[in-house]
């Protein structure tokens, strides 16, 4: 059990999720492309998601041994006064309570397209 006095989260975007109370299962997704040019041309068609870093499968983890651990609760209780958050972004979670599984996935492509110089047209 949680208690907050108080919550200021100024912006939550991208997939994003701010939960208060319990869950089972949250999955948010994210596929972005980021196109910074030199000069501002837009052609209308800029990307696809059709690249590999949009389509490969989400690597999982492998466990080769057992994980055991011990648990000691002197309260059962979250008290906490103010919670401030800037932002939450791209397929991450503010959760106030219990969950069972939590699968982020956030995949971003990043394209730099730089102006040709008369020295590179020269050639």
């Amino acid at each position: 059990m949680s208690f907050i006095d108080a919550i200021k989260v100024n912006n939550v975007g991208l997939s994003s999720i701010l939960e208060i109370g319990d869950s089972y299962s949250i999955k948010p997704r994210t596929k972005a492309l980021a196109i910074q040019r030199q000069l501002e041309y837009f052609y209308g068609d800029e990307g696809h998601f059709k690249d590999p870093v949009f389509t490969r499968p989400l690597p999982q983890p492998t466990f080769d041994e057992p994980i055991r651990f011990v648990r000691y609760n002197e309260s059962p209780c979250i008290k906490v006064n103010n919670i401030s958050v800037t932002a939450i972004a791209a397929s991450s979670v503010m959760h106030i309570g219990s969950t069972t599984c939590i699968e982020s996935d956030s995949r971003v492509k990043n394209v730099r397209q730089l102006a040709r110089t008369l020295e590179d047209t020269s050639d």
